[in-house]
C-alpha cells in the first residue's frame, strides 16, 4: 500500500469518526453538556488561530518543547557516545539508567514545579528528562551496530579513540540517533501540555484548555486539543520525512526503500 493510499484511508477514518460523533450528539445519544457537537468543536478550532492569546499559548508550548529537545540532544547524545565507547563505564551506569528510564515523566511534575517555580522552566526540565532516554538508548543501540572492522581499520592507521568516534561510530549511529529524536519529538508535547494543565494561568496550550474548561467552554477546550494533535502530527510527519531523506541509504541497506 502506497503512502497516498494510507493517507486517504487515514483521512477517511478521521472523517468517519467525526461524522459518528456528530450523529451521536445530534441524536441525543451523547448529551451536549458531556460532549459538544463536533461541528461546534471544529468551528471553534478554525477560529482559535485568530486569537492572539491562543497564538501566544501555542508559542509558549512550542518554545518549551524545542528548547527542551535541543538541551536533551546536547546532553544525551554525547553521553551515549561516551558510554557506548567505554564498555566498563556503560556497564557501571546501565543499572541506574534502567532504574530511572521507566519512571513516568508525569509523576515528576510536582517535583519539577517545586524545583522550578516558573512553569516554563518546569516544562523545559521535564521535556529534557523525557527526551533524554530515547536519545540515550538509541545512541547506545546505534553504537552497538557499528562494524568493528571499520573501527579496527581506523585504529591501525594511528587514529585515536576520539577520531574513531567522530569518523566511524557517530556516522554509523546517526540513523539510530535520528530515530531517537523522532521518538522524543512525539512525547515532548504530551509532557509540556501536562505541566501546563497543572499550572493553569502561566501560558501554554494546557493552560488554555484548563481555563476553557473552568469557564464551561468544552468546545474551546476540545478545539485546543485538536490543535495540539495537529501540531504533534505535523511535527512527526516533518521529522519522519527528514529522517527518510537524510538516511535513505540506511533504509535501503535494511531492505526498506518505501
Amino acid at each position: 500500500m502506497s503512502r497516498l493510499e494510507r493517507g486517504v484511508l487515514g483521512v477517511a477514518g478521521v472523517a468517519g469518526f467525526l461524522a459518528a460523533a456528530e450523529l451521536a450528539g445530534r441524536s441525543g445519544l451523547i448529551p451536549a453538556e458531556v460532549l459538544p457537537h463536533m461541528s461546534q468543536v471544529l468551528l471553534a478550532a478554525a477560529t482559535l488561530p485568530l486569537e492572539e492569546q491562543f497564538r501566544s499559548d501555542v508559542l509558549a508550548t512550542l518554545q518549551a518543547c524545542l528548547s527542551g529537545l535541543a538541551i536533551a540532544i546536547a546532553i544525551a547524545v554525547p553521553a551515549g557516545l561516551l558510554l557506548g565507547s567505554v564498555p566498563f563505564l556503560e556497564r557501571s551506569v546501565r543499572p541506574l539508567v534502567e532504574f530511572l528510564r521507566p519512571i513516568p515523566s508525569v509523576s515528576l511534575i510536582p517535583l519539577a514545579m517545586f524545583l522550578f517555580p516558573a512553569s516554563q522552566d518546569a516544562k523545559t526540565a521535564l521535556v529534557v528528562y523525557t527526551c533524554s532516554w530515547p536519545l540515550l538508548i538509541n545512541t547506545l543501540y546505534g553504537l552497538s551496530d557499528v562494524d568493528p572492522l571499520a573501527k579496527d581499520t581506523l585504529r591501525s592507521f594511528g587514529f585515536g579513540p576520539l577520531a574513531v568516534v567522530v569518523r566511524v561510530s557517530l556516522p554509523s549511529a546517526a540513523p539510530f540517533i535520528a530515530t531517537g529524536v523522532r521518538i522524543a519529538v512525539s512525547v515532548t508535547l504530551i509532557v509540556a501540555v501536562s505541566v501546563e494543565l497543572l499550572a493553569a494561568g502561566e501560558g501554554g496550550i494546557g493552560a488554555f484548555q484548563s481555563l476553557a474548561g473552568s469557564a464551561n467552554r468544552l468546545d474551546r477546550m476540545l478545539a485546543a486539543t485538536v490543535w495540539a494533535g495537529l501540531i504533534g502530527l505535523a511535527a512527526n510527519l516533518l521529522f519522519t520525512a527528514g529522517e527518510r531523506r537524510l538516511f535513505r541509504w540506511h533504509r535501503a541497506s535494511a531492505g526498506d526503500v518505501t
